[in-house]
């Protein structure tokens, strides 16, 4: 019997689903018009036993390959009632044998084979892969519910399920069998806390006749059973459809999810799985599968089931007024990539960067610091066609750039004394610089860290070993830095919003049970090692893991070989589904201020590259290169998409994700600094390291550099490229404002500005030099007449020209990279 406040709330839903149907039902009637065929998933299905059930996705094909989810509009009727029945687009079970059932809409007709069986056995329901699984989609066992690790009100879960001997005892054992209660189920004060029929502070999770609430009831209702020993395990779920790209007509699909199971069977799991989108302002999915659009662009459909996880791709596209593309030049297959992305979007590209834009971008990409006036004033002078690109071979071949990058890879592989002393932070860069200098292959850049041995002193390479002091920390560092997978939450629990579980976190970290440690024979040094024994234990389940390889599955040890050699040669093969798109997108990254995928060590399903074929195509040529991090640099440098303007069109304005234009950013700590010193030209001065060392050249960040730090520069601790802050605030404000950086260089008697006056240079020279080492390019004809104005009116002829630097200083064409 329902109680008095329960019947109001079954009313407002039933008359709110009445409402959403008959809103949705012009639009689903109207799609259905003429289309040229339908076809159905699945084609064939099987139900199994008395609570079987599949939905049926419909499609309608039109004209020009346009497709339309055609699901809410189409009649399925069964050619043998007494076998199969429908209830809209979902066919259950009457009795066994097999049907067709024929579904139709628009005129269109096309059939789903049915075979229906064991109707008559018994069905209950599985803990592990229902009941489990209704706890999930109810939110009742997420980290800021019952899934906390101390639980809520006394009440603990397991975190999304993943410790089932936990959920069964606390739900069928404590508080004195009053949770669930099998005699009168729905006295089960799980079920009346989660309908909100006693008091809930975590607000209504269960609506009754809802798939969870019957789930949950009727596995208490049957005995609150354990499953059978031969209970077949869920082994995977497929989304379905994988793909959608609808025009203008396409505003909603529906999705279905299967799971597959150990004994074979395939069952219909779309009820209990819970979805999300990645791209919100795009598409919207509801809890029973149905995406709706909300904006132009491309989303993918997160589909969750207990520890499974797959995705759907779904892309609407908009005819928009006034679009016809502008034959943007393609220099390579970056920009065949990136233009065909941009033309199904109807985005239109930026035209390319001027010449001084590309100048002072490509010298701050690759190698750090600003162009010299000389430098400048050559390439300006160049009149050749191809100098852009002789300038990027120029450059890749400079000490300059091999310090800069080094300066890259030092940040996210912790060199910092803390870590490894100085003399090892020394020997690191060193040998960090050579890889990069002599262009060393990635692969063999990888391999040599994750498998030295020796000293780290005369092996500096072992100094990851040192930064890596056990087999968690080397676990997430070797993960996020060669993989892009950000993994520590699988320490403690199954990741709950990506496919890894804690069976994979600790078979990676047994990879690295074995790295012995010892001192070395000199002071500070250490001796790393393959010790002979050392294993790794899962903490929930107490299994001893064997190296576990992502995506490949478990390996045998090699007697005699060192763990960490089985994990390289894997990481680095060709084929590899991590390493080589992980590698060029933080590289991309770095070059045009955001990844293909972005942040750019954050790969999951639920995080989808914005153009995953450019990115497939570059990994897959990279490898076919060797590896080579000069060729991906310059690859990507030449290509038009690079070289674009940040200056938008009213059609790729707000574009942040496709590079249909440069990204403007802040220029980098170091960068800053360095540039500061170049404009008034006064360096800055640092302890321990030869007189002249820019920001980008130093060994490791320095203690106590207020600058440095204000602008973000890391301090090393994490192998995240999230450490170093490029968010804009106060301080930074101040510093350039009123800053003593800023001021003493620019008052500096050795300064550039009083070289020059004393040198006699006119107020006309000083201003174009300024303008020629800030932002590589000569004054407009209105900013040296500003700035004459200025230094005129001024009571001294020098503090004017300061005050012009320190307005230079202040542009956002200087303060940016753009």
């Amino acid at each position: 019997m329902k109680s008095p406040i329960d019947a109001p709330r079954m009313t407002v839903r039933v008359f709110a689903a009445c409402a959403a149907f008959a809103l949705a039902a012009p639009a689903a009637l109207a799609d259905s018009a003429s289309p040229l065929r339908i076809s159905v998933i699945p084609e064939r299905c099987v139900l199994q036993g008395p609570r079987g059930e599949q939905r049926i996705v419909v499609t309608g094909h039109y004209a020009g390959d346009e497709v339309r989810d055609l699901t809410q509009a189409a009649t399925l009727t069964p050619a043998a009632s007494e076998i199969v029945r429908s209830e809209g687009h979902i066919l259950r079970p009457v009795g066994d044998g097999e049907s067709e059932v024929t579904v139709s809409v628009g005129g269109q007709t096309t059939v789903v084979h049915v075979e229906v069986r064991d109707f008559g056995m018994p069905d209950p329901v599985s803990f592990k892969t229902e009941t489990l699984a209704a706890l999930t989609k109810a939110g009742c066992n997420m980290g800021a519910c019952h899934g906390s690790p101390s639980g809520k009100g006394g009440f603990r879960l397991s975190l999304r399920g993943y410790d089932p001997p936990l959920d069964i005892m606390t739900l069928r054992s404590e508080f004195a069998g009053r949770r669930t209660n099998s005699a009168e189920p729905d006295e089960s004060l799980i079920l009346k806390k989660g309908l909100m029929q006693v008091a809930h502070g975590g607000s209504q999770r269960l609506f009754a006749g809802d798939p969870n609430h019957v789930a949950l009831r009727n596995w208490i209702a049957e005995g609150q059973k354990l499953d059978a020993a031969d209970e077949p395990d869920l082994e995977r779920i497929e989304v379905l459809p994988r793909q959608r790209i609808f025009r203008d007509a396409g505003n909603r699909q529906q999705l279905i999810v299967n799971g597959y199971f150990s004994d074979g069977s395939v069952r219909d799991v779309t009820a209990l799985t819970v979805f999300s989108s990645s791209a919100e302002s795009v598409a919207k999915v509801d809890e029973r599968g149905l995406v709706r659009k909300a904006g132009r662009g491309e989303a993918a459909i997160l589909a969750r089931y207990l520890d499974k996880m797959d995705n759907a791709a779904v892309t609407f596209l908009e005819t928009v007024q006034g679009f016809a593309w502008n034959g943007s030049p393609e220099f390579n297959f970056i920009d065949r990539a990136v233009n065909a992305k941009l033309l199904q979007l109807q985005i239109l590209p930026s035209d390319l960067c001027s010449d001084d834009e590309f100048l002072r971008r490509a010298y701050l990409d690759a190698i750090g610091r600003l162009p010299t006036i000389e430098e400048a004033q050559v390439f300006m002078n160049d009149l050749s066609d191809d100098k852009r690109e002789r300038l990027v071979d120029r450059l890749l071949e400079t000490p300059d750039y091999a310090a800069f990058w080094t300066m890259k890879w030092a940040d996210v592989l912790r060199a910092n004394t803390n870590r490894i002393n100085a003399a090892g932070v020394h020997k690191f860069n060193g040998w960090i610089y050579e890889g990069v200098l002599t262009d060393a292959p990635m692969d063999q850049f990888a391999r040599e860290l994750l498998t030295a041995s020796g000293s780290v002193y005369e092996n500096p390479a072992a100094n990851y070993w040192r930064s890596s002091r056990d087999p968690s920390d080397a676990v997430e560092t070797t993960a996020q830095l060669f993989l892009g997978v950000r993994i520590q939450c699988a320490k403690c629990h199954n990741h709950p919003f990506e496919r890894w579980t804690q069976d994979n976190y600790y078979g990676v970290g047994a990879a690295f049970a074995r790295v012995g440690r010892k001192p070395g024979p000199t002071p500070n040094d250490e001796i790393i090692f393959p010790a002979a024994g050392g294993e790794l234990t899962q903490p929930r389940t107490g299994a001893t893991m064997k190296v576990h390889l992502l995506l490949t599955g478990d390996v045998d040890d090699e007697p005699g070989r060192d763990r960490r050699e089985i994990f390289a040669e894997w990481l680095t093969k060709p084929e590899n589904p991590f390493f080589g798109r992980s590698i060029v997108n933080r590289v991309w990254g770095h070059l045009l201020g955001r990844g293909i995928v972005d942040p750019v060590d954050d790969f999951r399903d639920s995080n989808p590259a914005s153009n995953p074929q450019l990115l497939d195509e570059l990994a897959r040529q990279f490898a076919e290169r060797g590896f080579s991090r000069k060729w991906l640099i310059r690859t990507i440098m030449n290509s038009h998409t690079y070289q674009r303007s940040a200056r938008t069109n009213d059609f790729n304005k707000d574009d942040e994700i496709y590079f249909s234009h440069a990204t403007t950013r802040m220029l980098s700590a170091e960068q800053l600094l360095d540039s500061i010193c170049a404009v008034t030209d006064v360096p800055e001065t640092f302890p321990g390291v030869p007189a002249g060392t820019r920001a980008t050249q130093l060994p490791e960040p320095p203690a106590d550099h207020y600058f440095l730090k204000i602008f973000g520069q890391p301090q090393r601790e994490m192998a995240c490229e999230c450490e170093r802050s490029s968010e804009s605030n106060l301080s930074q404000a101040l510093q350039m404002i009123n800053g003593p950086t800023v001021h003493n260089k620019l008052r500096d008697d050795a300064g550039r500005i009083n070289r020059m006056i004393e040198a006699g240079a006119s107020d006309d020279e000083i201003i174009t030099t300024l303008y020629l080492a800030g932002v590589s390019r000569t004054p407009t004809t209105q900013e040296l007449e500003t700035a004459r104005t200025h230094v005129a009116a001024s009571e001294s002829r020098r503090f004017g020209l300061e005050d012009v630097g320190w307005a230079l200083l202040n542009t956002k064409e200087f303060l940016f990279q753009h």
